[in-house]
C-alpha cells in the first residue's frame, strides 16, 4: 500500500464536514495559457493530445489586443492566449514565465458571492464582478489572485447558451485529429518558493474554504538527491483538488526549484488529466509524438502485486504492456490508480501533464514518488539542473 492513506490528516469523509459552504465550486470551467504564439500552440494540442478547435476572439471579432484560441475534448476545456502588442500585460507575463498557466477557471452558481465571499476574507481582486453579453444571454466572470501571478476566475454560465464565452466566435476548422480519451481534469499542481506551502494551504482554507486531506514531507517524498513537500487541498465537493509543492533540502536542486528558477516564481506545475483507458490513451499520445518521461526498471513492476495486494483481484490491465509504455501503478485502500507525467511541453522546464486513470484509489500515486522524482532527476541530469 501506498503511504497516501498513512498520511491524511483529514480523512476524504471529513472534507464535507470541513469545508465550508460559501463558496461551492461546480467544477472546472477553463484553463487559460498564456503563450507566445496561440495560433501555432493551438496545432500542438490538437495534433499531440487530441483537443477540438472550439472557439475563437481576436481581430476579425474585434478584439485588438490579444488572439484566444479555445480547445476542448469532453470535459476539458482550455484557452490558449497570445499578445498582439507589446506593452500588453499578457506580453510580460510571458517575458518572465514563458508559456504557462494563468487562469484557472471555476464553474460556479454565483460569481458576484463567490468575489465578496472570497475578497472578505483577504483575497487579492483580479477581476470585478463583469457581465459579458451576447445574443446567447449572458455570463458574470469575477476573478482573484492565488499564488504567484496564477488566477482564480469564477465563471456564472446559467443564463448562457452560447458556445463559450460572449465575444467569441465558432471556431470553424477543417483539421479536428480524432481525441485521445482525455476526459476532465482530475487536479492541478501548483509550485510555491521556500516555506511558502502552509501559508498557502492556510490561504485557501481560509479564502476559499477547503481543507487540506493529504500531506506529505521530505521524509516520504525524497530520492538520493533531492526533496519536496506537499499538501492536497480540496473544496466540499471533492471536485476541485490542488495539491501544493514546495521545494525541501537534498544534497542537489529538486524538481520544484528548477521550476520555480525557471518559471521566476510560484505557478502552476502540471494538469493531470483523467483517462478511462489509460493504455490506449498512452499509445494515441505516444504516436502523435507527445514525449513521457522514462521508465523505472524492471524491478519496480515485479513489486506490483505485493503493492496493489488484495486490489489485484481487481486488477485487469497487461502489466507487460504497462511497463512497456512506462505507466505507474499505485493503490490505497480504495482501490488503485495507474499515472504517467509527460516531458514539459515546452522548452522552459515549466509546465508538464499527468495522465491519469482512477480504479478507485483516491491518492495521488505517493507509491511512485521514488520512481517518479528519479526519472525526472534523469531529465534534470541531461538539462544540466540537477
Amino acid at each position: 500500500m501506498s503511504g497516501d492513506i498513512r498520511n491524511v490528516e483529514y480523512g476524504l469523509n471529513k472534507i464535507f464536514e470541513g469545508a465550508q459552504d460559501f463558496l461551492p465550486l461546480m467544477g472546472t470551467d477553463y484553463v487559460e495559457f498564456y503563450v507566445g504564439n496561440a495560433k501555432q500552440s493551438a496545432h500542438f494540442y490538437k495534433t499531440a493530445f487530441g483537443f477540438q478547435s472550439l472557439a475563437y476572439a481576436g481581430l476579425e471579432t474585434g478584439v485588438r489586443d490579444r488572439a484566444s484560441y479555445v480547445l476542448a475534448q469532453n470535459k476539458i476545456r482550455i484557452v490558449l492566449t497570445t499578445p498582439l502588442v507589446s506593452d500588453s500585460p499578457i506580453a510580460e507575463h510571458i517575458k518572465k514565465h514563458g508559456d504557462g498557466v494563468k487562469v484557472i477557471a471555476l464553474w460556479v452558481e454565483d460569481a458576484r458571492k463567490s468575489f465578496e465571499e472570497t475578497v472578505k476574507r483577504g483575497a487579492k481582486p483580479f477581476m470585478e464582478p463583469t457581465v459579458e453579453k451576447d445574443e446567447f444571454g449572458e455570463v458574470v466572470r469575477s476573478g482573484i489572485y492565488t499564488y504567484g501571478e496564477t488566477v482564480h476566475v469564477f465563471v456564472e454560465r446559467k443564463k448562457y447558451d452560447g458556445l463559450f464565452l460572449p465575444g467569441y466566435r465558432k471556431w470553424e476548422s477543417v483539421y479536428n485529429p480524432p481525441a485521445s480519451g482525455l476526459k476532465f481534469i482530475d487536479h492541478m499542481v501548483g509550485n510555491v518558493g521556500w516555506g511558502e506551502m502552509n501559508t498557502w494551504v492556510k490561504w485557501y482554507e481560509d479564502v476559499m474554504g477547503f481543507v487540506n486531506f493529504l500531506s506529505f514531507d521530505d521524509k516520504q517524498i525524497h530520492t538520493e538527491y533531492s526533496a519536496l513537500m506537499s499538501k492536497v487541498m480540496s473544496n466540499g465537493n471533492g471536485r476541485i483538488k490542488f495539491p501544493i509543492n514546495e521545494p525541501a533540502e537534498g544534497k542537489k536542486k529538486s524538481q520544484i526549484e528548477e521550476y520555480l528558477d525557471f518559471y521566476e516564481g510560484s505557478g502552476c506545475q502540471h494538469i493531470a488529466v483523467a483517462t478511462d483507458n489509460i493504455i490506449e490513451t498512452v499509445k494515441h499520445l505516444r504516436a502523435n509524438g507527445v514525449e513521457f518521461l522514462s521508465a523505472p526498471p524492471h524491478a519496480y513492476y515485479e513489486e506490483v502485486p505485493t503493492r496493489l495486494g488484495e486490489h489485484m483481484k481487481i486488477f485487469h490491465e497487461d502489466l507487460a504492456e504497462l511497463e512497456k509504455l512506462a505507466i505507474l501503478i499505485d493503490a490505497d485502500e480504495e482501490g488503485y490508480l495507474l499515472q504517467i507525467f509527460t516531458k514539459p511541453v515546452e522548452d522552459r522546464p515549466t509546465l508538464f501533464f499527468e495522465i491519469i486513470q482512477r480504479m478507485g484509489a483516491k491518492g495521488f500515486g505517493a507509491g511512485n514518488f521514488k520512481a517518479l522524482f528519479e526519472s525526472i532527476e534523469r531529465e534534470q541530469m541531461k538539462r544540466g539542473t540537477l
